[in-house]
Protein backbone atom coordinates (compact mmCIF):
# COMPACT_ATOMS: atom_id res chain seq x y z
CA UNK A 1 0.00 0.00 0.00
CA UNK A 2 1.59 3.17 -0.88
CA UNK A 3 1.22 6.21 1.70
CA UNK A 4 1.58 9.78 1.06
CA UNK A 5 2.93 12.58 4.05
CA UNK A 6 0.59 15.59 4.09
CA UNK A 7 0.12 18.46 6.33
CA UNK A 8 -2.74 20.02 4.76
CA UNK A 9 -6.58 20.11 5.17
CA UNK A 10 -9.69 19.93 3.54
CA UNK A 11 -13.14 20.99 5.01
CA UNK A 12 -17.36 19.93 5.44
CA UNK A 13 -19.63 17.83 7.18
CA UNK A 14 -20.59 14.30 8.10
CA UNK A 15 -19.81 12.99 11.77
CA UNK A 16 -19.63 9.95 13.69
CA UNK A 17 -19.10 8.76 17.45
CA UNK A 18 -17.07 6.27 18.40
CA UNK A 19 -16.45 4.48 21.54
CA UNK A 20 -13.10 3.07 23.09
CA UNK A 21 -11.83 -0.08 23.85
CA UNK A 22 -9.53 0.04 27.03
CA UNK A 23 -5.62 -0.50 26.33
CA UNK A 24 -2.91 1.16 28.66
CA UNK A 25 -3.20 4.41 30.14
CA UNK A 26 -1.90 7.56 28.12
CA UNK A 27 1.17 8.19 30.88
CA UNK A 28 3.26 10.71 29.38
CA UNK A 29 6.41 9.83 31.71
CA UNK A 30 5.80 6.41 32.86
CA UNK A 31 7.22 5.03 36.15
CA UNK A 32 9.59 1.87 36.71
CA UNK A 33 6.99 -0.17 37.99
CA UNK A 34 4.32 0.91 35.40
CA UNK A 35 7.12 -0.16 32.61
CA UNK A 36 7.38 -3.13 34.15
CA UNK A 37 4.10 -4.35 34.58
CA UNK A 38 3.34 -2.83 30.78
CA UNK A 39 5.93 -5.44 29.94
CA UNK A 40 4.92 -8.40 31.81
CA UNK A 41 1.53 -7.68 30.16
CA UNK A 42 2.81 -8.09 26.89
CA UNK A 43 4.78 -11.61 28.02
CA UNK A 44 1.30 -12.70 29.20
CA UNK A 45 -0.24 -12.09 25.96
CA UNK A 46 2.18 -13.97 23.98
CA UNK A 47 2.34 -16.67 26.40
CA UNK A 48 -1.69 -16.95 25.55
CA UNK A 49 -1.06 -16.71 22.18
CA UNK A 50 -3.53 -13.08 22.19
CA UNK A 51 -1.99 -10.95 19.26
CA UNK A 52 0.26 -7.51 19.96
CA UNK A 53 -3.11 -5.46 19.23
CA UNK A 54 -4.80 -6.41 22.17
CA UNK A 55 -2.88 -3.34 23.15
CA UNK A 56 -4.59 -1.15 21.18
CA UNK A 57 -6.93 1.64 22.24
CA UNK A 58 -9.36 1.42 19.53
CA UNK A 59 -11.90 4.19 18.67
CA UNK A 60 -15.36 3.85 16.71
CA UNK A 61 -17.79 0.85 15.98
CA UNK A 62 -15.67 -1.92 15.47
CA UNK A 63 -17.47 -2.61 12.10
CA UNK A 64 -14.98 -3.12 8.68
CA UNK A 65 -17.39 -1.05 7.04
CA UNK A 66 -17.63 2.04 9.13
CA UNK A 67 -14.96 4.64 10.01
CA UNK A 68 -12.46 3.78 13.36
CA UNK A 69 -9.48 3.18 14.68
CA UNK A 70 -7.27 3.52 17.42
CA UNK A 71 -4.20 4.61 19.22
CA UNK A 72 -1.00 3.33 20.83
CA UNK A 73 0.39 5.12 24.32
CA UNK A 74 3.72 4.37 25.56
CA UNK A 75 2.50 2.20 27.99
CA UNK A 76 0.58 0.20 25.41
CA UNK A 77 3.69 0.17 22.98
CA UNK A 78 5.55 -1.46 25.46
CA UNK A 79 3.56 -4.15 25.78
CA UNK A 80 3.01 -4.67 21.97
CA UNK A 81 6.72 -4.79 21.92
CA UNK A 82 6.92 -6.96 24.18
CA UNK A 83 4.31 -9.38 22.82
CA UNK A 84 5.76 -9.20 19.32
CA UNK A 85 9.25 -10.53 21.06
CA UNK A 86 8.11 -12.86 23.16
CA UNK A 87 6.33 -14.62 20.04
CA UNK A 88 10.19 -14.62 18.76
CA UNK A 89 11.51 -15.77 22.34
CA UNK A 90 13.49 -12.68 22.85
CA UNK A 91 13.56 -9.94 25.57
CA UNK A 92 13.31 -6.06 25.04
CA UNK A 93 16.71 -4.35 25.45
CA UNK A 94 17.01 -1.12 27.33
CA UNK A 95 17.53 0.60 24.11
CA UNK A 96 14.12 -0.91 22.58
CA UNK A 97 12.39 0.22 25.87
CA UNK A 98 14.22 3.45 25.98
CA UNK A 99 12.96 4.17 22.72
CA UNK A 100 9.05 4.15 23.28
CA UNK A 101 9.72 5.60 26.47
CA UNK A 102 11.26 8.54 25.32
CA UNK A 103 8.95 8.86 22.43
CA UNK A 104 7.86 12.52 22.01
CA UNK A 105 4.71 11.56 20.13
CA UNK A 106 1.36 9.67 20.28
CA UNK A 107 0.33 7.42 17.13
CA UNK A 108 -3.20 7.56 16.19
CA UNK A 109 -4.43 5.82 13.25
CA UNK A 110 -8.02 6.10 11.20
CA UNK A 111 -9.51 4.26 8.49
CA UNK A 112 -12.13 6.13 6.40
CA UNK A 113 -14.26 5.04 3.42
CA UNK A 114 -14.79 7.09 0.14
CA UNK A 115 -15.72 6.02 -3.67
CA UNK A 116 -12.09 6.12 -4.98
CA UNK A 117 -8.48 4.66 -4.95
CA UNK A 118 -7.63 8.12 -4.30
CA UNK A 119 -10.26 9.70 -2.27
CA UNK A 120 -7.87 9.68 1.18
CA UNK A 121 -5.26 11.65 -0.34
CA UNK A 122 -4.92 15.18 1.22
CA UNK A 123 -6.69 13.76 4.41
CA UNK A 124 -5.97 15.56 7.95
CA UNK A 125 -6.62 14.72 11.24
CA UNK A 126 -6.65 17.21 14.55
CA UNK A 127 -8.19 16.59 18.02
CA UNK A 128 -10.31 18.93 19.68
CA UNK A 129 -10.33 19.13 23.54
CA UNK A 130 -13.22 21.44 24.54
CA UNK A 131 -12.47 23.92 21.95
CA UNK A 132 -8.72 23.91 21.79
CA UNK A 133 -7.34 22.26 18.68
CA UNK A 134 -4.17 20.35 18.49
CA UNK A 135 -2.80 19.72 14.93
CA UNK A 136 -0.56 16.48 14.77
CA UNK A 137 3.86 16.68 13.98
CA UNK A 138 2.99 14.48 10.93
CA UNK A 139 0.34 13.03 9.31
CA UNK A 140 0.78 9.85 6.73
CA UNK A 141 -2.03 8.69 4.28
CA UNK A 142 -2.56 5.71 2.03
CA UNK A 143 -1.75 7.34 -1.47
CA UNK A 144 -4.10 4.30 -3.14
CA UNK A 145 -7.14 3.35 -0.62
CA UNK A 146 -7.78 -0.72 -0.54
CA UNK A 147 -10.70 -2.55 -1.64
CA UNK A 148 -13.50 -2.48 0.86
CA UNK A 149 -15.26 -5.79 1.71
CA UNK A 150 -18.44 -4.04 0.36
CA UNK A 151 -16.40 -3.79 -3.03
CA UNK A 152 -18.10 -3.21 -5.90
CA UNK A 153 -20.98 -1.76 -3.49
CA UNK A 154 -20.32 1.56 -1.54
CA UNK A 155 -18.54 2.13 0.24
CA UNK A 156 -15.88 0.83 -2.09
CA UNK A 157 -12.55 2.02 -0.95
CA UNK A 158 -10.86 2.18 2.75
CA UNK A 159 -7.95 4.29 3.82
CA UNK A 160 -5.54 5.03 6.51
CA UNK A 161 -5.38 8.27 7.90
CA UNK A 162 -2.21 8.06 10.69
CA UNK A 163 -0.89 10.37 12.61
CA UNK A 164 1.83 11.43 15.18
CA UNK A 165 0.84 14.02 18.16
CA UNK A 166 3.38 15.48 20.69
CA UNK A 167 2.61 14.73 24.23
CA UNK A 168 3.78 18.46 25.27
CA UNK A 169 0.82 19.34 22.85
CA UNK A 170 -2.09 17.67 24.38
CA UNK A 171 -3.74 17.21 27.83
CA UNK A 172 -4.01 13.35 28.10
CA UNK A 173 -6.15 13.58 30.39
CA UNK A 174 -9.67 15.09 29.27
CA UNK A 175 -12.60 14.19 26.73
CA UNK A 176 -11.36 14.67 22.92
CA UNK A 177 -12.60 14.60 19.75
CA UNK A 178 -10.41 12.65 16.94
CA UNK A 179 -11.39 14.91 13.73
CA UNK A 180 -10.29 13.19 10.43
CA UNK A 181 -11.21 15.68 7.39
CA UNK A 182 -11.13 13.26 4.17
CA UNK A 183 -9.92 15.36 1.27
CA UNK A 184 -12.79 14.51 -0.46
CA UNK A 185 -15.12 16.36 1.45
CA UNK A 186 -16.84 16.04 4.96
CA UNK A 187 -15.68 15.00 8.67
CA UNK A 188 -15.54 12.22 10.50
CA UNK A 189 -15.74 12.55 14.27
CA UNK A 190 -14.59 9.61 17.26
CA UNK A 191 -15.60 11.26 20.88
CA UNK A 192 -12.64 9.71 23.34
CA UNK A 193 -11.87 10.10 26.99
CA UNK A 194 -8.08 9.98 27.17
CA UNK A 195 -8.63 9.66 31.23
CA UNK A 196 -10.40 6.64 30.50
CA UNK A 197 -7.55 4.85 28.29
CA UNK A 198 -6.41 2.20 31.07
Amino acid sequence: MKSVLYGSVGFAVASLLGTVCPSAAIEVDPTQTQIQTALDRGKQAAAQHHPPETFYARFGNGDDLRPGGFLVTKLGGLSVMATHMALRGLEPSAADIAQVTESPTMLLSAVILGESPSFAVNSYMVLDQGGRVVTPATVRVDGEASRSSAWPKSPKFQARVIAMFRYSDFDPHVQTTITVFPASGGEVHFAINFAEIE
